[in-house]
């Protein structure tokens, strides 16, 4: 199993109205891409100063599913919305306890 966690920090304008609007687009993709097995989407409620307002965690049966979900054009019409209301993301990729 491959696991994909990314976090977002969102710009502060319409702040919580955008990180609705991205968890709501990143759950459908789970009905329009099938390599995609499990996704799950939270919004942050800590307040600390090192963290960060969404986080993402996805799982794929390999890294080549990974790959095509990366390139799929839902995913990627999601990522361009992504990128207007973002400030930045982090990423990491591995090997779950599966493989």
């Amino acid at each position: 199993m491959i696991v994909h966690i990314v976090m977002f920090q969102f710009k502060e304008e319409n702040k919580a109205k955008n990180i609705a609007k991205v968890r709501d687009r990143l759950e459908q993709l789970k009905e329009k891409i099938d390599v995609l097995k499990t996704m799950e989407v939270g919004i942050n409620f800590n307040e600390s100063e090192r963290a960060m307002d969404l986080s993402l965690y996805s799982t794929f049966e390999t890294k080549e599913e990974l790959q095509a979900y990366a390139v799929h054009p839902e995913h990627l019409k999601v990522v361009e919305l992504i990128k207007e209301v973002t400030l930045e993301s982090k990423v990491v990729d591995y090997c779950g306890a599966n493989i």
